[in-house]
């Protein structure tokens, strides 16, 4: 099976490319076997969970993805001797090894995060996206949810020559990494930190003369007044002009494959208003900036994609040469996801969801990356670093702090 243009840029971006979703549940944790079954039951039928990749094609950069055997859930699945926050840890940074499908499923005894056990799914990036992982871990339920409908895509507007210029020129663009103590000198760390469902309830109803705010807009003005109270204004860092970007993952499944594995997702470069002052600005800035993202990826789908598909059959220079920029911690100082859990409230052999947890993929030096997992009530951030030695905490830490700010600063509802 041949990869697909995101597959191979993923593959080739010069990061580990770890990520992972963990299922916190209550009640007495199940044995592994159990858990093996589920997984059989759910996941043998599914071709990607099999694929396994193959460098042997003898062109330099060339790969693509097999299916060398049957489905074996005695190695994929696997009790964890470790928390949900020391595995993690050990695992951002870490490729999954050759010879095996590029997934894990972990059954954690000491999970932590409110409840008795995790399941916890990691995988290489270039294998299964976010969305991927979420609709896996939903199938592995009690009810896995409705059935999914026909793998067909839903065409998205079509986008001209014009549009994709302005986007080109905005992916171009060139912008800053996080100020490290020397350069070259980064560290990697990861913070798991919770919010409370009603700090993020009231802060939503920011601004307070406006529509209310999205969760993920929320995350990325947190993020850019994190990123402003531990380093300062932008214009201190270097000397130099150039914005802070933060790459914002976008779904290109449509309704009539939402189920679909794999990678159908883009990346939107948006500019963090790190020099906005105070936190409802910083808001009302990243609410404008990511009102275009929708257009802008329909751009990606329509023109700059099939355009890269259709350039890369002449050799895998090009994926190379595509990937040069983004390989550059410039590119983007941050990424932003919020994920939120397919369908209602979930069991796993009649033990309770309690939370979702996110492991977002380490990126390139002088960068932080930031998952925002819901669960229902239950709100989870996790930010991984690569720059300071603890940068991922305290930048977790000053994103909470926002939501604490805008919470307290929210006009009450009204019963």
């Amino acid at each position: 099976m041949r990869l697909s243009c995101a597959d191979e840029m993923l593959l080739f971006n010069g990061c580990p490319g770890v990520i992972g979703l963990a299922a916190v549940l209550s009640g007495e944790r199940p044995d592994v076997e159990r858990v093996r079954a589920r997984v059989v039951e759910r996941w043998a039928g599914l071709e990607r969970m099999s694929c396994v990749l193959d460098r042997s094609c003898g062109r330099g950069g060339c790969a693509r993805w097999v299916v060398p055997g049957p489905f074996d859930p005695v190695a994929q699945v696997a009790v964890a001797r470790a928390t949900l926050d020391e595995l993690w840890a050990r695992s951002v940074d870490r490729p999954l090894a050759d010879g095996a499908p590029p997934w894990r499923l972990f059954v954690i005894p000491d999970a932590t995060h409110g409840g008795d056990f995790a399941l916890a799914l990691v995988a290489q990036h270039a294998l299964l996206d976010g969305r991927s992982l979420a609709t896996l871990m939903r199938a592995l339920m009690d009810d896995p949810g409705p059935a999914r409908g026909p793998e067909r895509a839903v065409p998205l507007p079509r986008s001209g020559l014009r549009a994709a210029g302005r986007e080109l020129r905005a992916m171009s663009a060139a912008g800053q990494a996080l100020p490290t103590r020397a350069p070259g000198q980064t560290y990697t760390s990861v913070a798991v930190s919770e919010l409370p469902a009603h700090t993020v309830r009231s802060a939503r109803r920011q601004p307070a003369d406006g529509r209310g705010a999205t969760l993920n807009e929320l995350l990325v003005a947190a993020v850019a007044g994190a990123v402003r109270a531990r380093y300062g204004p932008v214009p201190r860092w270097r000397e130099r002009d150039e914005p802070v970007y933060t790459a914002v993952p976008c779904d290109l499944r449509g309704r009539g494959n939402t189920g679909e594995l794999g990678n159908s997702l883009t990346v939107v470069r948006v500019a963090l208003p790190v020099d906005v002052d105070g936190p409802v600005a910083r808001l009302r800035a990243c609410q404008n900036a990511l009102a275009g993202v929708p257009d802008r990826a329909a751009v990606h789908a329509t023109v700059l994609f099939p355009a890269a598909e259709a350039a890369r059959r002449a050799g895998p220079w090009v994926t190379r040469l595509l990937n040069r920029r983004g390989r550059h911690s410039c590119f983007a100082a941050t990424a932003t996801t919020a994920m939120k859990w397919p369908g209602g409230p979930s069991t796993f052999q009649g033990r309770r969801l309690v939370r979702t947890v996110g492991l977002p993929p380490l990126q390139h030096p002088g960068t932080v990356s930031f998952a925002l997992a819901q669960a229902g009530d239950a709100f989870t951030l996790t930010a991984v670093g690569n720059a300071g030695p603890d940068d991922a905490s305290r930048l977790a830490d000053a994103v909470v702090t926002e939501f604490e700010t805008w919470a307290r600063t929210a006009t009450p509802s009204v019963l």
